[in-house]
C-alpha cells in the first residue's frame, strides 16, 4: 500500500486530489489531517483525523509510523500578516519537518500566482524554502481554480477570467480536476 498524508484535505482541492489518486491506484490510502477531521468524502481507505495543522506537536501525534507522500494543502489569503504567516507558513514548515523526518518519497504544496500580492509573495517565499530539503518537492500554482462544487463569489468571476486568459495565461482559470492530475502526476512519477 501506498499511503498519502494530506494536511488540510478535507478541501476543495484536497478532495478532488483524493477522489483522483483512489480512482487511479487501488493501492493508496490516505490519512487526512484537517481541524474538524470531517470529511465529504467516504472510502474504506481515507482515515480522517483531527489535528492543528498549525501546531507540528498536534499533528506529529495522529500521523502513521510509516508513509510514502505528504501534501501540504492549507493556505488562504489573509488580511495581516501574522494570520498569512500562520495559514500558509507554518503547515508548510510542519510539512518540511515531518517529511525530512519520516524520509519520504516526495512533498506537494499547491502554490498561489493569483490573489493579494501577499499572497503570492508568502506562497513563492514558501516554495522557495521547501525546495532547501532534500526531500523531493512537487508544486502546482494553478491561478483561479474552478470546477466540481465551488460555488463561491471568486467561481462566478470564472466567465471573466476565461476571458482575459486569452490575453494573459496568468488570469486563465483552471479546472479543480486538472490541478490534481497534475499534482498526482508529478508526486508519483
Amino acid at each position: 500500500m501506498t499511503t498519502v498524508v494530506l494536511l488540510g484535505g478535507n478541501g476543495y482541492i484536497g478532495r478532488a486530489v483524493t477522489k483522483l489518486w483512489l480512482a487511479k491506484d487501488r493501492q493508496v490510502e490516505f490519512v487526512v489531517v484537517s481541524r474538524s477531521g470531517n470529511n465529504k468524502l467516504k472510502d474504506s481507505r481515507i482515515r480522517n483525523v483531527t489535528a492543528d495543522v498549525t501546531n507540528y506537536d498536534s499533528v506529529v501525534a495522529v500521523m502513521p509510523e510509516k508513509f510514502d507522500y505528504i501534501v501540504d494543502l492549507v493556505g488562504r489569503p489573509e488580511k495581516d500578516t501574522a494570520a498569512l504567516e500562520k495559514v500558509n507558513r507554518l503547515p508548510a514548515n510542519i510539512m518540511k519537518r515531518i517529511a525530512e523526518e519520516k524520509q519520504v518519497r516526495a512533498m506537494g504544496f499547491i502554490g498561489g500566482v493569483l490573489g493579494p500580492k501577499s499572497f503570492t509573495l508568502i506562497k513563492s517565499d514558501i516554495i522557495k524554502q521547501l525546495k532547501n530539503s532534500r526531500i523531493r518537492l512537487e508544486v502546482v500554482e494553478p491561478t483561479l481554480v474552478y470546477g466540481e462544487d465551488r460555488n463561491d463569489g471568486l467561481s462566478k468571476l470564472v466567465p471573466i477570467f476565461k476571458f482575459l486568459g486569452t490575453f494573459s495565461k496568468g488570469l486563465k482559470p483552471v479546472l479543480v480536476t486538472r490541478v490534481a492530475e497534475e499534482l498526482v502526476e508529478k508526486l508519483v512519477r
